[in-house]
């Protein structure tokens, strides 16, 4: 990766945290703690950043229209990106021509579009990249609901219920989530959390997209309980643990083949 790209990697991450992690950022990037540190160094140099014993915090607070408490996109999508494609593509065999379904922004569900384009939906989704891409490149229809765009994710919210979806019926909806665990669906900012609830409201169906490293962190706000969810599509690396928990639940839990990535999917994927 290019120093250009790492810096801008790092920035958004340190902004969209405040306070980030060598070690973080280095699984962001691909990069060595060595390079992070020297990374870090250099921003700090051209005050972009303030160097902090371990990593480096963000030199102002975000602005508080705008922003929310979710990582960016930008620090989220080079994570467990061959995991993110093989759970997209096996979430998309879920979808039968015609269908209405629901598509929560995220970095996994944005993964679905490249599939998507072979088939004719109606598809709701709160994500500005996702609609852009389908509007471009496929022949779905597609609806956003009304709100303010989040840079940083990508996502249209709006505090308000006349926002438009509550005039969509989906069969299914595909979202991500940033935590599993017994007590159910997790996510960061209670923002996301309301839209998300609004969203699921409209779908008969709940299909998670979760890479593996989902089902061991913790977030302390939560969605929904297992109970309404219909099924989790993670990737191979599913701890025995997280498979027991979520077949107890009665929840359908598709493990993707990591063995259909073609060489040029993983190669972009590295």
């Amino acid at each position: 990766m290019h120093e250009l790209e790492r810096h801008r990697i790092i920035l958004s991450a340190v902004q969209s945290r405040q306070v980030a992690g060598v070690g973080e950022l280095a699984e962001l990037t691909g990069a060595s703690e060595a390079t992070i540190r020297r990374d870090i160094s250099a921003l700090a140099g051209q005050k972009q950043l303030r160097r902090v014993r371990g990593g480096a915090e963000a030199t102002s607070l975000p602005s508080p229209y705008g922003q929310i408490g979710a990582p960016s996109l930008v620090a989220s999508e080079t994570l467990h990106r061959r995991e993110k494609r093989l759970i997209a593509r096996a979430a998309v065999e879920l979808c039968g021509e015609n269908d209405s379904v629901i598509v929560n922004g995220g970095t996994t569900t944005f993964q679905m579009v490249h599939h998507l384009t072979t088939l004719r939906l109606q598809v709701m989704t709160n994500s500005f990249q996702i609609a852009e891409h389908l509007v471009k490149h496929s022949n779905c229809t597609v609806l956003v609901p009304a709100g303010a765009i989040y840079r940083e994710q990508g996502l249209i919210i709006s505090p308000f219920e006349a926002d438009g979806i509550a005039h969509f019926a989906a069969q299914r909806m595909f979202m991500g989530c940033r935590a599993i665990s017994s007590l159910g669906i997790a996510e960061a900012d209670p923002l996301i959390v309301q839209s998300e609830q609004r969203l699921m409201r409209q779908a008969d169906e709940l299909v998670v997209l979760a890479d593996s490293s989902k089902f061991r962190m913790r977030s302390s706000m939560i969605v929904a309980p297992l109970s309404r969810v219909t099924t989790i599509v993670t990737d191979d690396g599913i701890e025995d643990g997280a498979a027991q928990m979520i077949e107890a639940a009665g929840v359908r839990l598709v493990v993707a083949d990591g063995t259909r990535l073609s060489e040029e999917e993983v190669a972009s994927a590295a």
